[in-house]
């Protein structure tokens, strides 16, 4: 082991995987800062060039780039309230309100300096248990991995805020959404309305875009000024270092957490910030700025998330079983470049695999170093007018959507998840409850098919079931009893009576939407087999219970918690959020009749002149600028983008094409 370590040291010191992994990290930070792209489409890009190169130098510049992702896409969390990827969707929870606060630069500093914590314990991790991790890792059977998810779930009770009924309802809907499409178990199809796009469900870079990125895009137009009240940088940048040295211990915790929870395939990146994010609200007293600006909230999910690429590795090295979906991309690099994961990593390859563990340690350390360096140019963004932002944030959001299919249907999906987003959102329904049902829905189904039919319903006497059980019932406890009690409190600005009936009527729609939802997902799954139904059923039984509570609370003058919320959007003096999201609307049905890059051209005109009320001169270069960057972007990933009724009619040349 020592002479593999010392190889392994001698290569990571030459320059050429010095320069390799740095490409890889310059790169990363791109893709990164470009919302909803993350891993797999940098690593997908990155494919096609190591085609002739030398194992380490091709293995550095995909480890750059798989390091550094997790640590740029904080700055759109935080920055712009869009999440840079689906391991950094936690962070906008208390990292957005900070930098509308005027204080980005300490929650920045404080996730960046967090992040490289996360990824050095993961590397320390990786080092010392790359050969013990087999056995730990074959204790977890598909049992164990169905009571995973299990936990993973009981993380809504803490993210609910105070109305469990409304965060048990939310997560039961993002479960219902998640199903749609073919079963697991029986290969059935559920809820695809016919649609061969929904026969494959829903992509998760939809979701999230549609839950956070829409609604707080509209909030800050509704605004009409810049994201942050004062100039974002500052001494914060200090402060934020020093947060995190204080609270040295919870991204210790929380880095652990995020190596665990990485080394298990099919968790992944996608819920370890939630499930951090849960964790720090259990295990603080105070918790009353949670999801206002409380830099705990950052320091949790940003530690965690690092740590999960290192976490990933394992089972990606050691077994060939990708631990996430980027690392389903590096798993065919290393084949490609001549190298079979298994058990031989930790043998005859071992050079090879300290050479990558150490790699992913530098480049945090690199890519920390390049991030602050860049940190307050990127910052000054939140100091500019939004309406100027909007149109280019419009695009990213657009882009990032449609790398899922390319069609305009992605499109579509992400107008109507955007809508529930916006009504999750303006009625205190959680909306972390709802991605974490969706993420984890596929993965609870599949698990749970793969017990039964192996071990029968004996699968829960097992150990480690029981051991992980428990964890879940302690964490529904802590959720339970933090959760605040008291008696019916009325928030009124005016009249209540007049409140009561702005903002009453709308939320026992939309209850009754959700209710009319959990009854159709009732419908499709008592359709199908048994092995097929119970998920869908049991889901729609739940939260259709939940909802149910809800409505009664709402008829009787409260929202389920105690509180009946009169103030906020239905005393608002605009017109609410709809114009916005006209705005967005119209941008698709644009998309649909004349093409992506046409309705792109054609819609920042229209908001830059209207909107923001640009100059013709400022809505020319604005414009161009926007051109040139999706340009450049579509011809690096060799893309084509989604068509409309003109396209079908003519053969156009690209990017009209």
């Amino acid at each position: 082991m020592t002479a593999a370590m010392l190889d392994a040291l001698a290569g990571l010191l030459t320059l050429q995987h010095g320069l390799f992994l740095l490409v890889g990290i310059c790169l990363g930070l791109v893709v990164g800062v470009l919302p909803g792209l993350g891993g797999i489409a940098g690593l997908s890009l990155l494919l096609p060039f190591i085609y002739g190169m030398d194992q380490t130098s091709a293995l550095a510049m995909m480890i750059g780039l798989v390091a550094i992702i997790p640590t740029s896409d904080t700055f759109t969390s935080i920055l712009m309230g869009i999440p840079g990827s689906s391991a950094s969707q936690a962070t906008v929870l208390d990292g957005f309100p900070l930098a509308k606060q005027g204080e980005a630069a300490r929650a920045l500093s404080a996730a960046f300096f967090a992040s490289l914590i996360g990824g050095l314990f993961g590397a320390a991790i990786l080092t010392f248990f790359v050969l013990i991790a087999r056995p730990i890792l074959l204790l977890f059977s598909s049992a164990e991995l169905f009571m995973l998810t299990l936990f993973g779930l009981s993380m809504v009770g803490v993210l609910s805020g105070s109305n469990m009924l409304k965060g048990v309802a939310a997560c039961c809907l993002g479960l219902a959404f998640g199903m749609i499409g073919a079963a697991p178990a029986t290969g059935e199809y559920r809820m695809e309305f016919g649609s061969l796009y929904l026969m494959d469900g829903l992509p998760l870079v939809i979701v999230g875009l549609g839950l956070f990125a829409l609604p707080e895009l509209v909030d800050l137009l509704r605004g009409g000024s810049a994201i942050a009240d004062r100039a974002p940088l500052g001494r914060g940048w200090i402060r934020g270092i020093r947060d995190t040295l204080q609270n040295w211990w919870l991204a210790l915790r929380c880095a652990g957490i995020g190596a665990l929870i990485g080394a298990i395939p099919g968790l992944g990146g996608s819920v370890v910030d939630w499930i951090a994010y849960g964790h720090v609200v259990q295990t603080s007293k105070d918790r009353e700025k949670f999801g206002k600006g409380d830099i705990r909230g950052v320091i949790a999910p940003e530690s965690a998330n690092n740590a999960t690429a290192a976490g990933a590795l394992l089972p990606t090295l050691l077994f060939g079983i990708p631990g996430s979906g980027s690392m389903a991309i590096f798993l065919a690099a290393m084949i490609l470049l001549g190298l079979q994961p298994g058990p031989a990593m930790a043998d005859r390859n071992l050079d090879i695999t300290y050479t990558i563990i150490w790699s992913l340690a530098l480049a945090n350390v690199v890519g920390t170093a390049l991030c602050i360096m860049l940190a307050p140019g990127i910052a000054q963004l939140t100091a500019i007018r939004y309406a100027l932002i909007a149109p280019f944030m419009i695009m990213a959001i657009s882009f990032a959507a449609f790398q899922a299919t390319r069609s305009l249907n992605d499109l579509i999906s992400l107008l109507v998840i955007g809508l529930i987003g916006v009504f999750l959102r303006r009625f205190g329904w959680s909306r972390p409850g709802f991605l974490i049902g969706f993420v984890l829905a596929s993965g609870a189904e599949r698990y749970l098919y793969q017990a039964v039919q192996f071990a029968g319903w004996s699968f829960l006497s097992r150990p480690m079931v029981l051991i992980i059980l428990a964890l879940t019932l302690v964490s529904l406890w802590a959720g339970l009893r933090a959760r605040p009690g008291g008696s019916v409190t009325v928030n009124t600005e005016g009249s209540a009576a007049e409140a009561r009936a702005r903002n009453l009527m709308p939320q026992i729609l939309f209850t009754l939407a959700v209710l009319g939802a959990f009854a159709f997902a009732f419908q499709q799954g008592i359709q199908n087999s048994f092995l097929a139904l119970i998920m869908p059923v049991g889901v729609a039984v739940v939260g259709g219970i939940a909802a149910l509570l809800v409505l009664v609370g709402l008829l009787r003058g409260t929202d389920g918690a105690g509180t009946v919320n009169f103030d906020g959007d239905a005393n608002a003096k605009d017109a609410g959020p709809w114009p916005f999201l006209l705005w967005f609307a119209g941008f698709v049905a644009l998309v649909s009749v004349v093409g992506f890059f046409a309705a792109l051209l054609l819609f920042f005109v229209a908001f830059l002149r209207r909107v923001a009320g640009s100059s013709w001169t400022q809505t020319a270069v604005l414009t161009a600028a926007a051109a040139a960057f999706i340009l450049v972007l579509a011809n690096a990933l060799n893309l084509v983008f989604p068509g409309g009724l003109l396209q079908d009619m003519y053969d156009l040349p690209w990017p009209f094409r």
